[in-house]
């Protein structure tokens, strides 16, 4: 199986979370988002990441991707087995993708570390500000009623918790994470779900696509040890538009 698409993006990360907890191997194109050309385009035509290429199949969307591989690959369940666990565990998955991606991605992370790489000028400052007074708290007193004290969301790791999970580290990177004091039961699970082996590994790539420049992220992660594809749809100048990072 191929994925293209960047360690630092979220769903991307879900994704790649996913298939190692059904033990699955892959290979890499890491793509630097706002930078794919026609290539990439033909593959995505809403132009998100990640993509998933598993023989002749190509899909487009992580929720879509993660449903295919719990359906179409033995090994452990992403979702729970219980009708009812499965249908919150897809609204959980759901609400961090839509809610959570609006607020630490478009609101803090792209705003403050994407923005000023890709186009050289400073985000929406009034944003950031929006974001952390106001948005990124009400969602904390929301996941606060609804994560666990102890342990995983339905028993062992599954979906919903990588999902959540994967956006703090984005908010971490943007310099947000939940004070321990007022959200106890959310900053103990985001802790010990990113201190997970399926996230832990991936951390050392994470680190070197976010240090190296896109021209020299490839090489970068080849040395890092990444299981890369051959070649990259990656070009080296970034295009204004709605790639999902």
């Amino acid at each position: 199986m191929r994925i293209i698409g960047s360690y630092v993006s979220p769903y991307v990360r879900k994704v790649l979370a996913c298939l190692a907890l059904k033990g699955l191997a892959y290979e890499i194109d890491p793509i630097t988002p706002f930078y794919g050309d026609e290539r990439f385009e033909r593959l995505s035509p809403l132009r998100r990441i990640p993509i998933l290429i598993d023989g002749d199949l190509v899909l487009t969307d992580s929720s879509v991707i993660c449903f295919y591989l719990d359906e179409a690959y033995p090994g452990a369940p992403l979702l729970p087995a219980d009708l009812r666990d499965r249908a919150r565990a897809r609204w959980l998955e759901e609400y961090a993708d839509t809610r959570l991606g609006d607020i630490f991605i478009w609101g803090l992370f792209y705003q403050r570390i994407v923005h000023p790489i890709v186009w050289g000028e400073p985000g929406d400052q009034a944003r950031i500000e929006r974001t952390l007074a106001e948005d990124a708290p009400r969602e904390m007193d929301y996941l606060e009623s609804q994560l666990p004290g102890d342990g995983f969301l339905f028993g062992g790791i599954g979906l919903a918790d990588i999902a959540i999970a994967s956006f703090f580290r984005n908010a971490a990177y943007a310099g947000f994470e939940p004070d321990s004091e007022r959200w106890p039961r959310t900053a103990g699970f985001v802790a010990r779900t990113l201190a997970h082996p399926l996230f832990a590994g991936l951390l050392p790539f994470e680190d070197v696509q976010r240090g190296a420049s896109p021209s020299g992220r490839r090489q970068a992660l080849l040395d890092a040890g990444a299981p890369l594809t051959a070649e990259t749809l990656a070009t080296r100048q970034p295009r204004r538009g709605v790639m999902r990072l």
